[in-house]
């Protein structure tokens, strides 16, 4: 004989398995197209490519080029002839989203 507070138990890890496989999915798909991103090079053609695209924003892409620091190249300490710089702008694009429970954007 099961209980009833054995059955809600075992319902509620049902219920919680269910979405963290749910939120474990949506990621795994996030970080397939990351990986599958298409490396550009930062030359002339980038800005024409932009305008391209769909709604002119490039989903997921790996941008390579050379990069000039504003003062001084950062050394590191552990391996010898590692160089590298802070990233000083960071552009972060927000997309508006209605939220029918709060009845706000």
């Amino acid at each position: 004989p099961i209980t009833p507070g054995e059955l809600l138990c075992l319902g509620s890890s049902l219920a919680f398995s269910g979405l963290f496989y749910y939120l474990y999915r949506r990621k795994a798909r996030v970080m397939a197209c990351i990986q599958e991103a298409p490396k550009l090079q930062v030359d002339d053609d980038l800005p024409a490519l932009v305008s391209a695209a769909d709604g002119r924003c490039l989903p997921y892409v790996a941008l390579e080029g050379i990069v000039l620091p504003a003062k001084a190249a950062l050394t590191s300490h552990y391996h010898e002839g590692l160089q590298g710089v802070i990233q000083k702008l960071l552009l972060k694009e927000h997309r508006l989203i209605w939220n029918s429970l709060a009845r706000s954007w």
